[in-house]
């Protein structure tokens, strides 16, 4: 569907978007916003909601984004891993739907995020008539659940609470649902204090050793197992079906530099993306190479040599891929501009992987941004992007998952070093393991105060909001590179597996860190074979790349942006 420059009116009884030349285009693998007509639509048409059970059967393919139009109808859905936003105008009475939207200076209503809470209907008809827009919701329902017409009217008020006076949103009146795709979260606790197995070894035995402990147990051994089949069949999934160069020839496909990565993972050197990279070995063909991309900013405090200032003058365009000699003169500094953490960890990584399989080639891309290409970049593209979110938290990690996917950088290897563009169409990243294996350094505290139990509802708050607010941002930026982010630990059954497990078989936080957080991941990383990387700590992405602080030492990650607002923007460029 293509996009047009205006929202249109509600009498027009369509669904627009923007495509202003300073909003960023998505050249997404999937459609901005997938238009069905007729039948096709999955029984929510008035005559065709008579059957619960059509309803409850609408799932799976919406854990993308689907816009269906009925005559005088139409219907809105988000899966809780893709982004759609609407945009209400109180002035116009407009209505918009799309992908992205871009910041308007002064305007009272922006886009939001559309809510991943089941299926929106409209009568555009009746909309037209009254000029009063009436969503129903058909929520989303775990399968055990009881109370999900009330649970769905708790949320009633938030959803209402973002909407001008001319939209409301109700429950649909035949209180039908949809089955959620994915199983509850297990809240059972133990009967009596646990007993961790590592509780009689000495504190100075090796960590890997204590990784093997755990091992030694029948049963969590099996439980490993089992995660790792059902994470390998998701990494399986989502880099299997691709477009590949099929007309070389078996001899030129082996050769080194004849075949393009087809897939490129997020990585850090970090426990996620190297359990991603391990399994994705597994199902990519060997003969193709994959892409690691990983970033690092330049911290204000580094200066930059007078030559290579000169040199960087003269781009024109910083997306353009750099010469040979600007490669070469970058790369002798490399080591004292960007030996960023997340660098340091990304080659020790690579290492692993060359030695799990040294027959692949890993693409190891050093995406080195200064301070001066990342706000240029931000203020002309990445701030529509990350909008409508506006923290501190989010500028950081929307302007890095930028970059980083972007994937123009350099090949350093042993004597050689060239100038790189990643073309991989598909990029995985480890969204969703922090969320449900007690990831974040907030989890070990609400564990300290309030147990097992408020280590549950944690988990469980993370899940919620993770399309708000995390999946929605990267899904925007990385799809503004034409390439489309792909979550192994947010499939379906991924999800639905952990879910089942009792939270104590997949974190341990009476342990210390690098162990105990995420710890049933440590386990299948041991499994695989990997080795140092199985006991590094948690560390953010934008303390990771030192992205944070770098415009600001005194800010909070939750403090609102001044950087990303188009009113602080349109001041600099005025300056």
């Amino acid at each position: 569907m293509e996009m047009p420059s205006r929202g249109a009116r509600l009498e027009d009884s369509a669904v627009r978007g923007p495509t202003d030349d300073s909003t960023p285009h998505r050249e997404d693998l999937h459609s901005k916003v997938s238009v069905d007509h007729g039948d096709k639509a999955p029984g929510l048409g008035t005559e065709r909601c008579s059957s619960p059970d059509t309803v409850r059967r609408t799932h799976g393919g919406l854990t993308r984004h689907r816009s269906a139009r009925l005559p005088c109808s139409l219907c809105i859905a988000l899966g809780d891993f893709r982004c759609l936003l609407w945009h209400f105008n109180n002035l116009g009475k407009s209505f918009c739907l799309s992908s992205v939207g871009s910041q308007t200076s002064g305007e009272a209503n922006q886009w939001q995020e559309v809510p991943a809470s089941g299926i929106f209907k409209v009568d555009l008809k009746s909309t037209a008539i009254s000029r009063r827009m009436v969503l129903k919701l058909y929520p989303w329902k775990y399968i055990s659940s009881e109370n999900v017409i009330e649970d769905s009217v708790n949320n009633l008020t938030q959803i209402s609470a973002d909407l001008p006076t001319f939209v409301s949103v109700t429950i649909n009146e035949a209180k039908l649902y949809l089955e959620k795709p994915v199983g509850p979260l297990n809240m059972i606790l133990p009967q009596a204090p646990l007993e961790t197995q590592c509780s009689n070894i000495s504190s100075d035995l090796p960590r890997r050793e204590t990784l093997q402990i755990f091992l030694s147990d029948r049963h969590t051994k099996e439980v490993i197992q089992q995660f790792i089949e059902v994470l390998s069949i998701a990494v399986k999934r989502r880099v299997l079906c691709l477009p590949r160069d099929e007309n070389l020839a078996p001899k030129e496909a082996l050769k080194p530099g004849c075949r393009m990565a087809s897939v490129a993972i997020l990585f850090s050197g970090g426990i996620d993306s190297m359990v991603i990279a391990a399994l994705a070995d597994r199902h990519i063909p060997v003969d193709e190479p994959i892409d690691l991309l990983n970033v690092a900013f330049r911290t204000k405090e580094q200066t930059v040599p007078a030559n290579l200032n000169k040199k960087r003058s003269k781009q024109k365009n910083h997306c353009e891929i750099p010469s040979e000699e600007s490669s070469k003169c970058l790369t002798a500094d490399d080591d004292k501009l960007f030996s960023v953490p997340d660098r340091i960890t990304g080659r020790a990584g690579l290492k692993e992987l060359q030695a799990l399989n040294p027959s692949r080639t890993w693409n190891f891309v050093e995406i080195n941004v200064s301070l001066e290409e990342l706000q240029k970049l931000r203020r002309t593209r990445i701030c529509h992007l990350v909008q409508p979110l506006d923290t501190v938290l989010d500028d950081s990690i929307g302007c890095a998952v930028w970059f980083a996917s972007r994937g123009i950088g350099w090949l350093v290897t042993p004597g050689e070093v060239k100038s790189y563009k990643s073309n991989a169409k598909v990029i995985l990243t480890g969204i969703g393991a922090d969320e449900q294996l007690a990831g974040y350094s907030r989890h070990r505290v609400r564990f300290q105060k309030h147990g097992l139990e408020g280590l549950n509802k944690e988990i469980m708050m993370e899940l919620d909001r993770i399309s708000s607010r995390n999946l929605g941002r990267d899904d925007r930026v990385i799809g503004d590179h034409g390439k489309e982010a792909r979550f192994p630990f947010l499939d379906e059954n991924v999800v639905s597996f952990l879910s089942s497990l009792p939270v104590w078989e997949k974190a341990d936080l009476t342990l210390p860190r690098g162990i105990g957080e995420k710890l049933i991941l440590r386990l299948a990383a041991v499994e695989l074979g990997l080795t140092a990387s199985a006991l590094l700590p948690k560390r953010a992405m934008q303390f990771g790349s030192r992205i944070a602080k770098m415009e600001n030492n005194n800010e909070k990650a939750s403090d609102k942006c001044g950087r990303l607002q188009i009113v602080s923007l349109e001041k600099e460029i005025n300056s």
